[in-house]
This record gives C-alpha cells, sequence and structure tokens, in this order.
C-alpha cells in the first residue's frame, strides 16, 4: 500500500480537493492488509492504483469504461460483466476486501442488497461501500450508461446491516452530481467542506454529502487465512 504521504501528494496533483483526499485515505485505512481486492463497477478510475493495492481486479458492465480501464492498465485483471450477479464471477472468500465505490446508488434495493450479500460472501476480510447519503438525483451522462440514481442509502440504515458508518464530503447542501462542489469560488468552498467535515458531519453522517460504510466479516468455516 502506497504510504499516506505519497498519496496525499499524488493526489493533490491530480486536483482532489481536501474533502476528496479525506476520502481516499479513509479507502486507504480501511484496505490495511487486504492485498487481493475486488472493485466492484470499477469505472476506468484508478483508485486502487493510486492507493496502491498490491493485487486488485475491478468488474465492470458499461464497455467504453472497461475498455479504458483495460487501456490504463487500472487493475491487474478487468473482468466485463453484470455487477448485479457477482456470485457467476467470483468464489466465496476470493478477495480480502470487496470495494464498491458510488456504485450501490445505481441498483434499485433489491438489487443492492443482493449486491451487499454478494460482496459479504466473496471477501474474507472487509467489505466498503461510498454513495451518497440519501438520495441523490443523477441522470444519465450518456447514452447507454449506467449512470442514472435508482436508490438512496442512509446511514442509519447501512448501520442496521452491520456497517460502521461516518459522514465524509463535508455537508451535503455543498454538492451535486459526481460529487462535485456546487459553488463558487471552488477553493473557498473546498475548505469550508473539509472544515465541515471534521468538525461536523462525519459524526452526522445523515447531514454529509456521503456515506463511507465499512463492516468487517465474520470469519466462516470456509475462510483460508
Amino acid at each position: 500500500m502506497k504510504s499516506r504521504t505519497s498519496l496525499i501528494i499524488s493526489l493533490i496533483k491530480r486536483g482532489y480537493d481536501p474533502a476528496q483526499i479525506v476520502v481516499m485515505l479513509a479507502i486507504r485505512r480501511s484496505l490495511a492488509r487486504c492485498e487481493h481486492v475486488l472493485d466492484v463497477g470499477c469505472g476506468k478510475a484508478p483508485t486502487m492504483k493510486l492507493l496502491g493495492v498490491p493485487h486488485s481486479t475491478g468488474i465492470e458492465g458499461y464497455r467504453p469504461d472497461f475498455e479504458e480501464a483495460q487501456r490504463r492498465k487500472v487493475h491487474e485483471q478487468m473482468v466485463f460483466g453484470d455487477i448485479k450477479n457477482l456470485s457467476q464471477y467470483f468464489a466465496p472468500n476470493q478477495f480480502d476486501a470487496c470495494v464498491a465505490l458510488d456504485v450501490i446508488e445505481h441498483f434499485t434495493k433489491d438489487d443492492g442488497l443482493k449486491l451487499m450479500k454478494d460482496m459479504e460472501r466473496i471477501a474474507k476480510k472487509r467489505v466498503i461501500f461510498f454513495t451518497p447519503s440519501g438520495f441523490l438525483p443523477q441522470r444519465h451522462a450518456t447514452d447507454g450508461d449506467l449512470q442514472v440514481h435508482l436508490s438512496g442509502w442512509e446511514a442509519r440504515e447501512m448501520e442496521q446491516y452491520g456497517y460502521n458508518v461516518i459522514g465524509l464530503l463535508g455537508p451535503k447542501s455543498l454538492r451535486g452530481e459526481g460529487h462535485g462542489l456546487k459553488r463558487r469560488p471552488v477553493i473557498f468552498w473546498a475548505v469550508v467542506s473539509i472544515l465541515g467535515q471534521i468538525f461536523w458531519t462525519r459524526y452526522h453522517p445523515e447531514k454529509a454529502a456521503a456515506i463511507f460504510c465499512v463492516r468487517t466479516v465474520p470469519m466462516r468455516k470456509d475462510s483460508v487465512e
């Protein structure tokens, strides 16, 4: 895993705002001692590569993003498939951790709960979700993409499913589609966002723009460490 300092420097160079950097640090911390990671609905983002995950596999169902991820080599292995049916592609306990970043909100509630169960079955150690706090309307960006939002997930709801939840990206009112800051100047509101996160929304995730949910998977008889 990449060191904390080198990760922060690389994220600053890529234009991440402070609150977005905190999200990446939260992912890094939650993936400690996880060498084999499945990135569910990975798109073309090089998140696992930026974090320095030793062995990552991505699964993506939108062909243009899948091909771009292959071209960029953002994962050690790429799988093109329907993530509504993860169990068709991966075995129980195959990965140390399963991660779904900005994914579950693109599913109906029933499909989202099935995805959650599938990820918990495939992961040996940890399951991680990052999603808007509550329902955030979002439309298709291009014809045929998978970007429309079909559900919203609340902090209390995720806690009932056994997840530890914190609020990230600062107050909900500051961000819109794609978690982008809605107000200008961006630098000023980025500072307001990170301060709001540090002193308020981290501990009140229902007021945050996004929630970060982590569950440690109970040891199973068929687990092999």
